[in-house]
């Protein structure tokens, strides 16, 4: 047999033994794991405890001494945006490109809590929303007048912070109009979201004050 060809047979003994090493192994961790019943990692994730803060974030966004209407879900947004710090533009996607800001959808939040916060009584009716195909109807907060045409994302894009118009959200577990009150040399006030609250900002930083900007 010419060296070349008893290289090759060694390399192949080689590779078949290997293999056979190989699925030796992988059959002894499946017999492991059917015998001690180890779960899988995705199992392990989702069954995983939700921590103190969480919990108790929860309780908070369902207080009913707390300022602000009750949400069908204790969603807080100290807990997401305060805590985590998770942007706001991650959930409340296309902010900065559509004229209304929207809600996250549920596929949206299951994205993230499928895998984690299955003991909290908040993901547990997340997942039955989802189960059974329904949107979530959340109270609506900070409304203007129907013939006022507020755009998102040209606030966005001038640069605005979400917290000049909803306040600190990122402190907030339940989520209020927060109050604002300006007051004219003429000593009249205006409240947060009045005409003359939105025409002063828009002075200060010199936007337009046209009426059709705002107004239909």
């Amino acid at each position: 047999m010419s060296p070349i060809h008893l290289r090759r047979r060694v390399q192949l003994r080689r590779r078949i033994a290997r293999q056979r090493v190989l699925e030796a192994a992988c059959a002894v961790a499946l017999a492991g794991g059917l015998v001690l019943g180890l779960p899988s990692p995705e199992r392990v994730a989702a069954q995983a405890q939700s921590s103190q803060a969480a919990k108790d974030a929860q309780q908070k966004a369902w207080d009913d001494g707390a300022p602000g209407p009750k949400q069908p879900i204790p969603f807080s947004h100290a807990l997401h945006a305060g805590q985590f710090q998770i942007d706001c533009l991650y959930c409340h996607t296309a902010t900065d490109k559509a004229a209304a800001a929207g809600v996250p959808s549920v596929e949206s939040c299951m994205g993230c809590h499928a895998q984690f916060g299955q003991d909290l009584e908040g993901v547990q009716i997340l997942k039955q929303h989802w189960d059974e195909k329904r949107t979530i109807e959340w109270e609506q907060i900070h409304r203007l007048p129907e013939h006022v045409q507020f755009k998102h994302n040209r606030h966005v894009a001038a640069g605005v912070a979400c917290q000049t118009c909803h306040g600190p959200v990122q402190e907030m577990d339940k989520v209020h109009l927060t109050a604002d009150t300006i007051w004219w040399p003429w000593l009249l006030p205006s409240k947060k979201l009045e005409m003359g609250w939105c025409i002063n900002c828009h002075r200060e930083n010199q936007a337009s004050q046209d009426c059709l900007t705002c107004h239909y």
